[in-house]
């Protein structure tokens, strides 16, 4: 055991995860790669869980950072904040929610946590529906709406929380069915659930689940839910912290594959927009954002190098087209990686799109979990020189791969590579 990991141990809480066997330190990044405190170079293929959206140490990042931490770096959202107001202004135009405010917290949990607060408060009412599978962060109150039973760890919750069918497309009783039936079938679930309670406040659904295992449904499901839960007057809150800012490649946002009937009432963000540093926040209709009647600021949220780096961050993804760059080279990868799936019985299924994929493991002529298969293409992957992620729930366990936006070509191969002699070292 190495030194620094000991030390890990002995300060840290037990339940803080960390990854590999022989964990590794991080020292630096360059674009798509990164070094460990051995000088061993990894292809990222994780991205700090999906945080480096455009690329490690990106310098037009750097330099804004640099130069605003030269000037102040935090005053709190007590005072005017100019870094703040810029970058509220361009998601507020790119939300595509009309008459949109924009409130900035540190992390997607937080983001979450806010959203939780406006439409109960709007809606007077503490029901609210979530998904099955979903993940909303590790806060008391994200908990209290996190389907996903390995990150649960409470039942109290200061919500009434109803769980409906939807986000996984290949799993449950709907699975066999083709997508308009199973879209059919889970609107028919989401009226019966409504049967059955109190008003709900929102319904708060990530378009890809993130730490479920990259699952989806098909498109448009959260347009035909939307007409149920108008009827209701129910609000709908996209979770977009690990879907936003074009990780998907065919859109900016995730719920744009369900847009049928408009934009969600709320969406919440983090992760990518700063580029590794601490930003989240929430897009809300302003008779939404401007519901509550008590003080609240931030003291950390907004701060003025955070959104130096959003700012500049966001200004390269949309110059260089990283979105279109996600869904060319994104969908070359998924192609590539189905073509090892085909001939490998341990992978159920390569999902995802844009570069957000879910490489699905299964025992071999089961769609039963196997974590041990899992651990050990980690651990192969990791030796080849590749970062991976992994994640699922109920009885599934998937590899998670999600580079920087900038990936190229042949990175994708490179990446690919060692993937494919992980799996195949593995089944």
């Amino acid at each position: 055991m190495n030194d620094l990991y000991s030390r890990h141990r002995r300060v840290l809480p037990d339940w803080l995860a960390l990854y590999y066997d022989d964990p590794i330190e991080i020292t630096h990044g360059e674009g798509r790669y990164v070094w460990d405190s051995a000088g061993r170079r990894y292809l990222d293929f994780f991205g700090g869980i999906l945080t480096t959206l455009t690329a490690h140490a990106l310098p037009e990042v750097t330099k804004a950072v640099s130069e605003q931490a030269g000037r102040i770096i935090h005053s709190s959202t007590l005072y005017l904040d100019r870094p703040m107001i810029e970058l509220a202004e361009r998601v507020a135009q790119l939300s595509g929610i009309p008459d949109a405010r924009v409130f900035f917290t540190t992390s997607g949990t937080e983001a979450n946590d806010t959203a939780l607060l406006l439409a109960t408060t709007y809606r007077r009412s503490n029901t609210v529906l979530a998904m099955r599978n979903s993940y909303h962060g590790r806060s008391f109150s994200a908990i209290g709406i996190t389907g996903n039973r390995g990150w649960s760890p409470t039942s109290l919750s200061p919500l009434q929380t109803m769980y409906v069918h939807g986000g996984v497309r290949t799993r449950g009783p709907f699975a066999g069915l083709d997508d308009r039936a199973f879209i059919d079938a889970c609107v028919a679930d989401l009226k019966d659930v409504l049967g059955h309670t109190r008003p709900p406040a929102a319904l708060i659904a990530e378009p890809v689940q993130g730490v479920g295992g990259f699952t989806s449904p098909p498109d448009g499901l959260y347009a035909a839910f939307r007409e149920v839960l108008n009827a209701y007057g129910i609000l709908w809150i996209a979770d977009e912290v690990q879907t936003g800012w074009g990780r998907t490649g065919d859109h900016f946002w995730g719920w744009q594959a369900h847009a049928r009937n408009g934009p969600p009432d709320i969406v919440t963000f983090a992760k990518g927009i700063g580029n590794g540093m601490s930003i989240g926040g929430v897009v809300a209709r302003a008779e939404i954002m401007n519901c509550l009647d008590a003080n609240s600021i931030s003291t950390f949220g907004g701060t003025q190098v955070t959104m130096a780096a959003g700012l500049a961050n966001l200004a390269y993804l949309l110059e260089h087209d990283l979105q279109g760059n996600a869904r060319r080279v994104g969908g070359l990868l998924i192609e590539r990686l189905r073509a090892v799936a085909a001939q490998l019985p341990g992978v159920r299924e390569v999902r995802g799109r844009g570069l957000m994929i879910g490489v699905e493991l299964a025992r071999p002529d089961t769609d039963e979990a196997d974590p041990q298969a899992l651990a050990a293409v980690l651990e192969a992957a990791r030796e080849g020189g590749l970062l991976i992620g992994k994640g699922g729930g109920h009885d599934t366990t998937a590899l998670r791969i999600t580079p920087p936006l900038s990936l190229t070509v042949a990175e994708a191969e490179e990446g690919a590579a060692i993937l494919e002699h992980a799996l195949r070292s593995t089944y």
